[in-house]
């Protein structure tokens, strides 16, 4: 899974990806997505320290598990509806793809119609022919420092998975991919968890994750940037399909 980890020298090391091969050669069958797979964070939601158990069935609901087969790797990630035909996930979650792959939590196959990735930050958004369960509200600001934060997504493309955690701080993007200033919080994330909602208390979009430091800290672009660049369609470039020689 491509994971575009932070080191203390901010070496990316990927945030997703199952391979560092090019697209030269064919790879070999993907495997399935396991069906056992245990995460290692795991948080039961309940009314105080993180959204409600009804924001939970709800975000649950709008949550994606995304599996990307490209030319010679398999990206997993997370995305989330935010209309009935439309998801938001992260640019390096779907580049290089051949086929998009998205599942809901209790199954049901999403065909896709087509992709497109942002010009300046690392968000991307997947068009669909089926329609999605729910979609959630894109909070009017930003969080704040000290603000209580959920995150909801796919680790290794298995189960369905919530954190809870605090925004420590804001800060330039380590990895030179977002303009302006990105959030910090210690919620937990693992691999396969970019494009995975940031929820506030009330179940309302915050950010998007797209990176994990070596120290565990997880990175979201936070919804003003989301806002914007939703509010601009030609700031997202359709992605056309990679040839695989």
């Amino acid at each position: 899974m491509k994971f575009r980890r932070i080191t203390s020298r901010h070496i990316v090391v990927g945030l997703l990806s199952l391979s560092l091969f090019g697209c030269s050669t064919l790879p070999e069958s993907p495997p399935e997505v396991p069906g056992t797979y245990v995460p290692t964070v795991t948080f039961v939601p309940e009314s105080e320290g993180g959204i409600t158990k009804y924001g939970f069935s709800e975000a649950q609901r709008m949550t994606v598990r995304v599996r990307n087969v490209g030319c010679a790797a398999v990206t997993r990630g997370t995305g989330f509806a935010i209309d009935s035909t439309t998801l938001v996930t992260n640019k390096h979650v779907i580049e290089g793809t051949n086929e998009l792959q998205l599942s809901t939590s209790d199954g049901r196959d999403i065909a896709v119609t087509g992709a497109e990735a942002a010009s300046i930050a690392d968000l991307a958004i997947v068009r669909t022919t089926d329609a999605l369960d729910a979609f959630p509200v894109l909070a009017t600001a930003d969080p704040k420092v000290d603000d209580i934060v959920s995150i909801i997504g796919y680790p290794g493309g298995g189960e369905l998975t919530l954190t809870s955690g605090t925004v420590l701080e804001y800060t330039d993007d380590p990895l030179n991919e977002n303009l302006g200033k990105v959030a910090v919080a210690d919620a937990e994330v693992e691999p396969g968890s970019s494009g995975s909602a940031v929820l506030n208390e009330s179940g309302q979009v915050v950010g998007v994750v797209y990176a994990k430091s070596s120290s565990g800290k997880t990175f979201f672009i936070p919804v003003s940037v989301l806002r914007t660049l939703l509010e601009s369609p030609t700031d997202f470039i359709n992605q056309g399909e990679p040839t695989c020689e």
